[in-house]
């Protein structure tokens, strides 16, 4: 056989460079970057962004630099303090409030840095492209969010808005500008100093009728709040002439190299920025998995802290009572066809795995026993001397020890697409593997009923916003298949991963309590629990109204209860996010398609006898197939 080609992918230089721009232009050098969701996300000190094409066109790569120095810019200048101190309270006036600050960040970059405008000219047009924008005939048919926005960046910057948008934005424009002209003329000197923007920005909701939504004015020492000297600071930063030729030639080079490539997957062209980024205030924006995670100044609070304001919506649902039985089947077929040229190289994997079971499991004899059952194999012994004794074996016991596998996958919007549909078809593989082996599977899913809260925050907000409510949402946890369902009775199930809309936001740490708690009912002698997730807890909900970090910390608690505490068995496999910083026993992979190797490794690794004894390896990440 040819030896396999362990050359890199022809895209990762372009990934390599990209990377050293987002952190040069943040300046935030540990700033964790991540490629393979569908939509570039901004979640605390981690910026996730879509894997690019193998076959990458220049304008693809500029889409997604634009992406990428959208986050970037927004990490160096805005301060959330001064914006949090500043919010107004009416939805309207907030959704406006968040898209003419990320204006404001993206047109400090523009006018610093020639390459960082056009990308950021790229990533715009293909954003207002995909909302159609242009096809608007009225007011009410375009927001007035993405109008005002586009017209700040107007004065900021010069740029004229992107044709896709110019239509949505000259329906607004003489209603904005006969209101609002004063204001508007105002801007152009508070664009590096975030606070005195603010206050324009106020003004202009207020000439725009919307001065009822802006709650009451900062207080002079809630203003103060806001930190001006981390502001000044990261001003300062993003106008560094090193940070700037550095990242121009960095992405330029990356481009040129990565736009020759001649491969496949064309059809996956970065899509535009979708402006998820959002601060402490829990601002609405298109439903996503993933915003941008708070960076609350609260000191944290004990770890025993962690609370549910209400379990009273949550649910544990099998997934036939999510989805007629028909559209499962229907969901299923799809899955199929789908992932046919997948199969292969998965059930390849999924035997060796068996191979390796199946040896453990290989049965022994003891004989020249005096009772048991009879070794008709001997019996010559009695034709030659009839005095001789019968010779019995008896089957020795094997230290293959009942097992049973929980295979708990998250289901949050960021995991739409391939994410997902590799995880259904590793996961119905694995199983059935594993069930041919003895070995019981028990496959899970978690996610929200909700976007941005459901019922749990309707019930907060009644009750007047009690402070620090702790986790603010509904959860759904969904059983695919029972430990003890015969997998031909499970097998539709998954195809309910396909289903539109099941996806939406990952509150990770109760899920895997969840998962540990029915392992720790089962009578099986060895319980393994293996996470497969594409990044940290996120719920908008939540993390709006408690400490910027709530979620994960709940997260590590549990996971070194588990690790420290208990006899089940973790593992955890990242799919484009670090999972090595949380779990022992982790593993990270780049790309959805080493799902189906990261887990028959893993699963192996410590059925192997070797490794039985290994309870805290070392995490480790995984650059391509091994």
């Amino acid at each position: 056989m040819a030896p396999k080609d362990k050359s890199p992918p022809p895209n990762e230089p372009f990934k390599q460079a990209l990377t050293a721009c987002v952190r040069a232009i943040s300046r935030v050098p540990d700033l964790e970057v991540a490629f393979g969701s569908d939509r570039a996300v901004l979640t605390g000190h981690t910026v996730r962004l879509p894997e690019p094409t193998r076959k990458l066109t220049r304008e693809e790569a500029r889409i997604l630099r634009g992406q990428a120095d959208s986050m970037a810019l927004r990490l160096a200048v805005h301060d959330a303090g001064v914006h949090r101190s500043f919010m107004p309270e009416g939805v309207d006036a907030r959704a406006v409030w968040e898209a003419v600050e990320q204006a404001r960040c993206e047109a400090v970059g523009a006018r610093r840095m020639e390459g960082v405008r056009k990308n950021l000219s790229a990533m715009l047009e293909a954003k207002y492209a995909k909302a159609h924008l242009a096809e608007a005939h009225d007011v009410s048919e375009a927001p007035i969010a993405d109008a005002l926005a586009l017209l700040v960046r107007e004065r900021l910057t010069g740029d004229a808005p992107p044709p896709s948008a110019a239509r949505a934005v000259d329906l607004w424009r003489p209603q904005i500008e006969q209101k609002a002209m004063e204001a508007l003329d105002r801007l152009e000197g508070t664009i590096e100093d975030q606070r005195a923007f603010a206050h324009v920005v106020r003004d202009i909701l207020s000439a725009l009728e919307l001065a009822e939504e802006l709650g009451d004015d900062p207080e002079p020492d809630e203003e103060n709040e806001g930190g001006d000297e981390a502001q000044g600071e990261n001003d300062e930063q993003a106008g560094d002439p090193e940070m700037q030729d550095g990242s121009d030639r960095s992405e330029a080079s990356a481009s040129e190299s990565a736009g020759d490539e001649q491969e496949e997957g064309e059809e996956q062209a970065a899509d535009g920025y979708t402006d998820e980024t959002t601060d402490d205030d829990g601002t609405e924006t298109e439903s996503s998995s993933e915003a941008r995670r708070p960076e609350n100044p609260i000191p944290p609070k004990p770890l025993d802290d962690y609370k549910v304001y209400t379990p009273r919506f949550d649910e544990v649902v099998h997934a036939e009572d999510l989805c007629e039985i028909p559209e499962l089947e229907r969901l299923r077929a799809h899955l199929d066809k789908q992932l046919a040229p997948l199969q292969g190289a998965v059930a390849r994997l999924a035997n060796r795995l068996q191979r390796k079971l199946m040896a453990q499991q290989n049965r022994s004899w003891m004989f020249d026993l005096e009772e048991g059952v009879l070794d008709t194999a001997r019996l010559v012994r009695v034709v030659i001397d009839p005095m001789a004794p019968l010779s019995f074996k008896r089957e020795r016991d094997t230290d293959f020890r009942d097992t049973i596998v929980t295979l708990l996958i998250d289901n949050s919007g960021s995991m739409r697409g391939r994410p997902i549909t590799v995880a259904a078809t590793c996961v119905d593989i694995l199983a059935r593997t594993l069930e041919r082996c003895g070995v019981k599977v028990e496959i899970l899913g978690f996610t929200t009923r909700a976007w941005k809260g459901g019922q749990s925050r309707e019930s907060w907000l009644a009750a007047g916003k009690p402070a620090t409510p702790g986790r603010l949402n509904d959860l759904r946890h969904i059983v695919y298949k029972a430990a003890d369902a015969p997998w031909r009775r499970s097998r539709r199930n998954l195809g309910l991963m396909m289903r539109e809309g099941l996806l939406k936001e990952n509150i990770d740490g109760e899920a895997l309590a969840w998962a540990h708690d029915r392992l720790i009912a089962r009578p099986e002698s060895r319980r393994i629990l293996m996470m497969i997730s594409d990044g940290a807890p996120v719920d908008d909900s939540t993390l709006s109204v408690n400490p910027g970090n709530y979620l994960e910390r709940h997260l590590r608690r549990v996971i070194d209860d588990i690790e420290t505490r208990s006899p089940v068995e973790l593992i955890a496999i990242g799919i484009g996010h670090d999972v090595t910083r949380y779990y022992r026993r982790a593993v990270t992979i780049v790309d959805a398609e080493e799902l189906a190797g990261a887990m028959t490794d893993q699963l192996a690794s410590l059925f192997d006898e070797n490794a039985r004894d290994d309870r805290a390896p070392r995490g480790r990440k995984v650059a391509g197939r091994r």
